[in-house]
């Protein structure tokens, strides 16, 4: 078996070119990624995953695609249901706690189903970051809520309904986007908040959902931690904050590298990425030249990487019984209440 790169990437459109799939049969990812422009209906994307599996056959890569709900949805409508932000489940939560945890478990369940329709493994999915004034609009109706306990408490059913629907979820921004002002797609934003305050609030939820299988970083520097590096690229950051203080030991994947919170040559930056305590580094543009110089450039991942990976896909089958016309009229029912 050929091992493979330490990376998730995109692929450039709704179907696997040649070239693609010769590059992966040589130098596999650990996974791809997907967005809208890969996308057009279940049978197309049935097809396209397939494609994907067997270009990079025998190794078993993971297939990721963002779906939050909301406005950030990459399996949108006509042809999947429209999900809710995450916003809405929160003002739900803080009305009524236990419905607004039902809903949550809903809209992860729910997700899990349109994955397994496809082949899809990952949710990359949930936002844990708080929703405070200052947020960001890049975040913005993505996150819960502000109170630190509540997002948590619905972090963690959100992951539960992944969970129940053999799907896995990726909890993000760690250590916590919320206090970012600036869109860091565009630009690096500086968090001036002390170490303690952090501890106390944007850490809060990360912590409770510790327990999830994968995570991924954020493209903002912590002035009070490392006033030098942001979070992808900074060994404090991932050893201090991720690993230690929120206790994270699920498979961490850095934010996407192309984004312009970063700078320098695509390598540099993921090489800087995971020597920081990266697991994976994400580069989500789909450019096959850009694919070629990652793949290229880093070694393969080592025996305990390539292990953790495999138990990853290695998971129960969907808990069942669950019907997914009914428990979409039931998540919006519990939304509109809220």
């Amino acid at each position: 078996m050929i091992p493979p790169r330490p990376c998730v990437v995109g692929v450039s459109g709704p179907a696997l070119s040649p070239e693609e799939a010769a590059l992966f049969a040589r130098l596999p990812p650990a996974g791809v990624i997907l967005f809208a422009r890969n996308v057009r209906d279940r049978g197309q994307l049935r097809r396209l995953v397939a494609d994907l599996r067997t270009a990079c056959r025998p190794w078993p890569i993971l297939v990721m695609v963002d779906q939050e709900g909301g406005r950030v949805q990459r399996l949108r409508p006509p042809e999947w249901r429209a999900l809710p932000p995450a916003a809405a489940i929160g003002a739900l939560a803080r009305r009524d706690p236990d419905r607004g945890a039902r809903a949550a478990w809903l809209a992860g369940r729910l997700v899990a189903c349109d994955l397994a329709e496809v082949g899809i493994d990952v949710a990359v999915a949930p936002v844990l970051d708080l929703a405070l004034p200052e947020t960001t609009e890049a975040i913005g109706d993505r996150a819960f809520a502000s109170d630190p306990e509540l997002v948590g408490r619905l972090g963690r059913a959100f992951l539960a309904g992944l969970r129940a629907g053999g799907a896995l979820g990726v909890i993000k921004h760690l250590p916590g986007h919320g206090r970012a002002r600036l869109d860091s797609h565009r630009t690096l934003p500086r968090v001036a908040a002390a170490r303690a305050e952090l501890a106390r609030t944007d850490f809060r939820p990360f912590r409770d959902c510790a327990f999830a299988p994968l995570g991924m970083t954020a493209h903002l520097l912590y002035e009070d931690i490392d006033p030098e590096r942001p979070a992808t690229l900074s060994p404090r950051v991932v050893a201090e904050i991720v690993r230690g203080a929120i206790g994270f030991r699920g498979v961490l994947l850095s934010d996407d590298l192309e984004m312009g919170a970063l700078s320098g040559p695509l390598l540099a930056r993921a090489r800087a990425a995971l020597a920081a305590g990266c697991d994976l580094v994400l580069a989500a543009s789909g450019e096959l030249a850009r694919n070629r110089a990652l793949l290229e450039g880093l070694p393969p991942v080592d025996e305990v990487l390539g292990a953790r990976l495999r138990a990853l896909l290695d998971r129960p089958a969907p808990e069942l019984p669950f019907d997914p016309e009914a428990g979409a009229a039931e998540l919006a029912a519990l939304v509109g209440r809220g």
